[in-house]
């Protein structure tokens, strides 16, 4: 009988150490970084009608631009495009925001200083290079709204 107590003791043991089963293996990445947006998606839906979407695709100069999400839950927005007369390409608004992210909702409200109405955005997309958000614009009519798709790639600090 103590024979088969310590089998059972020992076959006990070797289950409760000699697995290790994590369960979900996938690794969760942070927002914090820097982020440099590539292209967006607008897609525009009215009630009783299909999704119409339009792809933006940024040019060099806008690819200058940077969204910095920082740990303390703020954040500053720098947007590049080709400004002047002679257009050259320049910092066209330089933008602080506050942010709060839900990791399990995947949701991220952005409040920019000065602007009543937060930015809800959905992370779509969150990896070790690519960020894809997107953000619902509400529009006059409240039978059409827009979602505004960013995709972003990670910059190395």
């Amino acid at each position: 009988m103590k024979k088969l107590a310590l089998l059972f003791a020992g076959l006990s043991l070797f289950l409760a150490t000699g697995c290790n089963d994590d369960g979900d293996t996938t690794m969760e990445y942070p927002l914090v970084g820097v982020w440099q947006p590539l292209k967006e998606v607008v897609t525009t839906v009215k009630t009783g009608a299909d999704p119409v979407s339009d792809l933006i695709t940024y040019t060099d100069c806008q690819k200058e631009s940077r969204w910095r999400f920082n740990t303390e839950a703020s954040g500053k927005r720098t947007d590049w495009d080709f400004i002047g007369a002679t257009p050259q390409c320049a910092i066209q608004s330089d933008r602080n925001f506050t942010y709060t992210y839900e990791k399990s909702a995947k949701t991220v409200v952005i409040k920019y200083q000065g602007t009543v109405e937060p930015s809800n955005a959905k992370v779509v997309t969150l990896n070790d290079v690519t960020l894809n958000l997107s953000v619902r614009e509400e529009t006059q009519d409240p039978a059409v709204y827009k979602t505004r798709t960013y995709t972003f790639k990670r910059i190395p600090q």
